[in-house]
């Protein structure tokens, strides 16, 4: 049994475009009256308008705050609040300013208004890392957490990309961290997955478009998502290693995340198996074919976005990499794999080098590999649509072969059903349409084609019975022709969705006879019967005769039935009359018309019923409408068709 136990915090959150509006509102609401503004020297261009929202409840400005939260640069921050005699603080920017703001914050009790203008995500942390004399501690407390977070959509636009990926993939590792936390909840492995999914489409959607308002909109949520997780449930190996090498080696804070993310996953990878594949699949997206290695992909999405690789690169020496080791793996940390000395100076040397970490999962990396030259031999396919369709296909294809582990005696068992399905499909007899309309899948193309005028009569499958060019009959005429049956007079109009009538609309009718078979599956059958083709009159009328229709099995004695007795399904269709409507200038409809009260109707086995559709065909007795002599009682079909404007 799963047990767990699940903190909430009280941060109120203020989402949207143009929330710094609202800075004075928020003080006001703390019971504040002098807000001292943090931000860096590089945004200073905020002051004025944070200034300009507060107005009088402006108490001073201080602009040093610098990176990793150095203790020197906090003593001087409370100098300013203790001149400016502010009662409140205001933080707007990144980490930086964030970090000023908590260790300010802690030290005096103040409350803090938050205004991030990057997607890092520490601001909805209870967590604070400070820097003395080189070397940064971490510690975490409830004072620590803001009161309120802004989230201003508009401050972000001008972030530019790099450190909107770095910041990004910053906020990306609290969530990953938190899926592979000691103490995880149902809540926050929730929260994790939808910000790595959130994150991983909105960098790239940035780097194509840096002015995509709402992929910073999903990246800035993602950032409050992944900085919840962190404060829940807290912290792993990477962000120690990463408070490592920042506050140490003076490496910059988000770049250090981005490079260690993929490698400090790699490590942990064979420990924390489970949510590598979560992490996988939130990485893909759904749809997006087998799940690939975690590791690897945040590699190759950093990749792809040209952020930073290396330590390297960050100005890291190889000579202080044996100095990081030590520092790191000198206190015991809670982590899925236990943390050796070893295995962090391998896993700094790969992101020192910046060498694309080893697939913590070979074999999801191998089927990625096989998916992705798949799908790049349809990039030349002169047709997008074509292009598109089979990329999709295959995604899906791969990735139920993957999700469902498929052994090779599976996948022959479907090559011999799709085989035989062939085999037997004629002229007369269509298994595929038949295999289709069992899976539902000819009701969903049925509904994604026909269904977008609600005001129109519903359409149904076509089924695979019909017969193209069937006989023209007249007006009155009885297409049972004598067969057995209850007598169903038939009058029907065909109307455009206002209700004017269309006249000469072509209307083909077929049906199953009492015993529940089509003529074409009757080798006996001279000619068609119970198939014809009308037009409707100069009001849109059609009267036949024809016979009360009744429940039938679809043909079972082929792949189809197989299917349907391997499931414990019955192969049976519920009663009704097909109708193929057509007029010039008018979508045309394909429907069928059901028996209220017929058996089957709730449990059709081609999933074709629809409530619009099941209409009375109530009993009658005594004359009929044409004066034809019917013996005994006789049932009455009265139904309007009612045409979409054709495209």
């Amino acid at each position: 049994m799963r047990e767990f136990v699940h903190s909430g915090h009280l941060v109120k959150v203020v989402f949207g475009t143009g929330t710094l509006g609202r800075l004075r509102e928020e003080v006001e609401a703390l019971g504040r009256t002098r807000a001292l503004i943090l931000t860096t020297p590089t945004r200073t261009d905020l002051v004025e308008r944070a200034r300009r929202a507060l107005g009088s409840l402006s108490a001073g400005e201080f602009t040093e705050a610098r990176m990793h939260t150095p203790v020197d640069v906090t003593e001087r921050a409370l100098e300013a609040v203790r001149e400016t005699g502010a009662d409140c603080l205001v933080a707007l920017g990144g980490g930086s300013a964030v970090g000023l703001s908590k260790a300010l914050a802690v030290r005096t009790g103040l409350p803090q208004v938050v205004v991030p203008t990057t997607y890092a995500g520490s601001e909805a942390t209870p967590v604070l890392g400070e820097t003395r004399d080189g070397v940064k501690t971490t510690r975490s407390a409830p004072e620590i957490r803001p009161r309120t977070i802004l989230y201003d959509v508009s401050l972000t636009l001008g972030l530019p990309v790099r450190t909107s990926v770095t910041s990004g993939v910053n906020a990306m590792a609290h969530a990953v961290e938190a899926l592979y936390a000691p103490q995880p909840d149902p809540v926050t492995d929730e929260l994790a997955l939808r910000a790595i999914r959130l994150l991983s489409s909105a960098l790239p959607r940035i780097a194509a478009d840096p002015a995509d308002s709402e992929a910073r909109a999903d990246a800035l949520e993602a950032a409050w998502l992944a900085g919840t997780c962190l404060g829940t449930v807290g912290m792993g190996l990477h962000h120690k290693l990463c408070h490592t090498l920042g506050g140490s080696f003076g490496l910059p804070h988000a770049d250090t995340h981005t490079v260690v993310l993929p490698h400090a996953m790699a490590y942990n990878a064979p420990a924390a198996g489970d949510a590598m594949r979560r992490i996988a699949r939130a990485l893909s997206g759904p749809g997006a074919g087998p799940a690939p290695d975690a590791p690897t992909a945040v590699y190759d999405l950093v990749t792809a976005l040209n952020g930073p690789r290396s330590l390297r690169d960050l100005g890291m020496a190889a000579e202080d990499l044996p100095r990081a080791v030590e520092l790191a793996t000198a206190t015991p940390y809670l982590n899925p794999r236990p943390v050796t000395a070893d295995g962090i100076a391998a896993l700094l040397q790969d992101a020192w080098s910046g060498h694309r970490p080893p697939p913590g999962d070979p074999l999801a990396a191998q089927l990625r590999t096989l998916l992705d030259e798949v799908t790049t031999s349809f990039d030349r396919a002169p047709d997008a649509r074509t292009r598109k369709l089979l990329t999709d296909l295959v995604r899906h294809l791969h990735g139920f072969a993957a999700d469902n582990d498929l052994t090779q005696a599976e996948w022959n068992l479907a090559i011999e059903f799709l085989t035989r399905t062939g085999q037997l499909s004629s002229p007369t007899r269509q298994e595929f349409i038949l295999l289709s309309d069992t899976l539902g899948v000819s009701s969903a193309v049925d509904v994604l084609t026909n269904s977008r005028t609600a005001e129109a009569t519903p359409s149904a499958v076509l089924g695979p019975f019909y017969v193209e060019g069937p006989p023209p009959r007249a007006h009155g005429d009885d297409i049972a022709a004598g067969l057995d049956g209850a007598p169903l007079y038939v009058d029907v109009r065909v109307t455009d969705i206002e209700g004017a009538p269309i006249a000469d609309a072509v209307v083909d009718v077929w049906q199953a006879n009492a015993d529940g078979f089509y003529d074409v599956q009757l080798p006996d059958q001279d000619g068609p019967v119970l198939r014809a083709r009308f037009h409707t009159d100069a009001d849109g009328r059609l009267v036949f005769w024809s016979l009360v229709p009744v429940p039938y099995p679809i043909p079972d004695d082929g792949p189809v039935g197989q299917l349907l007795d391997a499931t414990a399904r019955h192969p049976f269709r519920a009663p009704h009359v097909h109708f193929m409507i057509g007029a010039p200038g008018r979508k045309a409809l394909i429907t069928q018309l059901f028996v209220a009260g017929g058996r089957y109707i709730d449990d059709d086995t081609v999933f074709g019923v629809k409530d619009a559709l099941v209409v009375d065909y109530p009993e009658q007795k005594g004359p009929t409408p044409d004066g034809r002599t019917v013996d005994g009682p006789w049932h009455r079909l009265t139904y309007t068709f009612r045409l979409a404007p054709g495209a």
